[in-house]
């Protein structure tokens, strides 16, 4: 294990112990959270130390936490105790790991997340937005306590450790067919239509994979077609608190291809919407992010037959529209003018990956860190590197 992720408490009693803090969720089952708390009990008194995990919907600001008002609703909750006399799991190959890091006087735990919970989803911050984002996260807390569900009991910040942790999942392996959209539209003033045909390859698409988009024009009209404007929607749909949806616009982009009367238009358009483009737009829904790591645009939510969507806290879809800026000819010009539009559905979800190291980065993120990983390597060991090279490519490439 390359990493442990750890916190310990304000008072210096408990130190919370975690091997990863992303959990895969397969459809049949999600990764089970294994973890470890070290404790130092010499301050504890009578209270027990206690280990919980929590899926909650976060739709407020941690400054209105502090008037007194909660903007917070767990969807799913549970405890353990596992100080004195606490539960005891089935060791795994993470725990033993663990325990060996945290030494003596380690206790192990582990929960089992529910696979209708939904996946960690949080909204873009403004510029002078502060405090956690809103949305969908998963917290592993442990702390002391007299009783293990009194909620007129207060417990001290100084006694607890948190660690906030992402349930994310992966693409399939098999993708199914592209969608296909096409519409015939007339206009006044012409007595034939344009026809205009768009579909893709695949159902899915990665997040910073380039999305083909073929498109057919048959323009019979006495119109122009000027040029094609392509943009990409995200829809969040906040369905735990109330029937709020919001839309917002992920990629605008024209192409300057023109469709003269009786012409016609058969060839692919790319795009690639992106998080590094969107930067600035306050409310767009992202995969899940830890504290400030890098993340990508939201993937899409994948729906299980017989799951409540209440439960899921937060829907997130995408659509594709394909827009022909259409001029209007003869004497009236402009006043003739109009659009001819077909709609996509759009899935943008994670790769499953390969190996065991995997970012939840666009690629074009995941390069750029490569590059200055190499660049540290060739400022900081350039005798080393030249060495390396030369003694693994003594006769050069063949």
């Amino acid at each position: 294990m390359a990493k442990v992720f750890k916190k310990t408490s304000g008072n210096g009693g408990l130190t919370l112990y975690l091997g990863k803090r992303d959990y895969v969720d397969h459809v049949d089952k999600v990764d089970r959270v294994d973890g470890v708390v070290k404790l130092d009990p010499a301050d504890f008194g009578d209270r027990k130390v206690f280990v919980q995990l929590a899926c909650a919907f976060r739709y407020g600001s941690d400054d209105l936490d502090v008037m007194g008002l909660c903007f917070r609703k767990d969807i799913w909750l549970q405890q353990i105790q596992i100080y004195p006399n606490g539960e005891k799991p089935a060791l795994s190959a993470m725990h033993d790991t663990l325990l060996k890091k945290a030494g003596d006087n380690a206790h192990p735990f582990s929960f089992e997340i529910p696979n209708n919970l939904p996946c960690s989803v949080s909204l873009q911050p403004g510029p002078d937005d502060k405090g956690k984002a809103c949305g969908v996260d998963f917290e592993v807390k442990t702390y002391l306590a007299n009783e293990k569900n009194n909620p007129d009991e207060k417990i001290e910040k100084k006694d607890t450790a948190r660690l906030i942790i992402r349930k994310i999942q992966y693409a399939p392996s098999q993708v199914g067919a592209g969608p296909k959209a096409e519409i015939c539209k007339s206009f006044i003033m012409s007595d034939k239509p344009v026809h205009l045909e768009a579909s893709m390859e695949k159902d899915l698409y990665f997040h910073g994979e380039a999305i083909p988009i073929k498109i057919k024009i048959k323009n019979e009209s006495n119109k122009t077609v000027k040029k094609i404007k392509i943009t990409v929607d995200q829809t969040t749909d906040i369905v735990l608190y109330s029937a709020d949806k919001y839309t917002k616009c992920v990629l605008n982009q024209e192409f300057g291809e023109t469709v003269d009367s009786n012409g016609t238009f058969d060839n692919t358009l790319t795009i690639t919407p992106l998080l590094t483009d969107n930067k600035e737009k306050r409310g767009l829904a992202l995969d899940g992010r830890l504290k400030d790591e890098d993340t990508n645009l939201a993937s899409t939510t994948m729906l299980r037959q017989g799951v409540e969507k209440e439960v899921l806290g937060i829907l997130v879809s995408y659509k594709i529209k394909i827009n022909l800026m259409v001029a209007g000819g003869g004497l009236l010009g402009g006043l003739t003018s109009s659009d001819v539009t077909v709609e996509l559905p759009l899935n943008l979800m994670h790769p499953k990956p390969e190996g065991i190291f995997f970012y939840l980065v666009e690629p074009q993120r995941l390069l750029e860190i490569y590059i200055n990983a190499f660049k540290m390597i060739l400022t900081l060991m350039p005798n080393y590197f030249l060495a390396f090279v030369l003694i693994s490519f003594p006769h050069g490439a063949e």
